[in-house]
């Protein structure tokens, strides 16, 4: 994991006052420098500036590609409470401050992110999944795609869209789920499509703890639906796999976080790691 320039991991270390510190090797910044940015922690956000800056003083012409995979805080895209932060405009900022050429991401939370950093290449969710095994798994295991929630509706029919024009042709259900907005807590998850007899695969951005698919799948189940699957194009799993496996056959994701000499193959697979290994 970490930062990687032009494939290699930057040297990075920790001063015992708390600060990071990074080099780059000088030799290997040339006209054009692609980043590749797993952030996960505040840590991980001060490395990228700190390599930036670093990159910029070896070679100020050079070109950046910067690829993040996955957005620190793109979840706080809205001020639900007064006193609140725009989590995500802070974030952008500091983005937009590299001044890259191209900021490449991947499945953004919601169109506030993409409206907020400059000079983005977003592949989307659809450009995921048409692109990938994935396919293939929902065409043989003739899957219903199942919208956890309605931030994610919109993904989940472009996604379906895109899988018909390759001639897979695939149902679409649509969840919903209030949640507290003081503590983020989810008060109830409803399902307004017959789930009956089908075997599903939930579509989302995001897996932290699981919470919403865990619940989402109770439904599912009481309903009357068969085999469930999970996608997520980020895997965060900050709460591990044993409740998952409760209720899913088997989960995809695009990378995760994970090393994955940690991870059960026989329950999930990642169809397009980006994590160094």
């Amino acid at each position: 994991m970490g930062i990687l320039v032009n494939k290699k991991e930057i040297e990075t270390f920790v001063f015992s006052g708390g600060e990071c510190h990074v080099k780059i090797t000088a030799s290997e910044i040339g006209d054009n420098t692609d980043i590749l940015a797993n952030l996960y922690n505040a840590n991980d956000i001060m490395y990228l500036l700190l390599a930036v800056d670093a990159i910029r003083r070896i070679n100020p012409k050079t070109a950046i590609t910067l690829t993040m995979p996955y957005v620190p805080y793109a979840r706080q895209d809205r001020v639900c409470n007064k006193g609140e932060a725009l989590s995500i405009k802070v974030m952008a900022t500091l983005i937009n401050g590299l001044k890259c050429d191209k900021v490449i991401i991947i499945d953004p939370h919601s169109d506030v992110t993409s409206a907020l950093i400059n000079n983005i290449i977003k592949i989307s969710l659809s450009d995921i999944v048409v692109n990938s095994a994935l396919a293939t798994i929902i065409h043989k295991q003739t899957l219903t795609l199942l919208a956890p929630d309605a931030g994610a509706e919109k993904k989940v029919q472009e996604t379906a869209k895109a899988l018909s024009i390759i001639g897979i042709n695939t149902d679409v259900l649509c969840a919903r789920k209030t949640r507290d907005p003081l503590t983020g807590k989810i008060l109830e998850t409803t399902l307004h499509s017959d789930c009956r007899e089908k075997n599903v695969i939930i579509l989302d951005d995001i897996c932290d703890g699981g919470r919403t698919f865990i619940e989402l799948a109770k439904t599912v189940k009481e309903q009357g639906g068969k085999d469930l699957y999970l996608y997520t194009t980020h895997g965060l799993f900050s709460q591990g796999f044993d409740t998952l496996k409760r209720y899913f056959k088997h989960i995809y994701c695009y990378h995760t976080m994970w090393d994955k000499k940690k991870l059960d193959p026989t329950f999930i697979t990642i169809i397009n790691d980006t994590t160094h290994e």
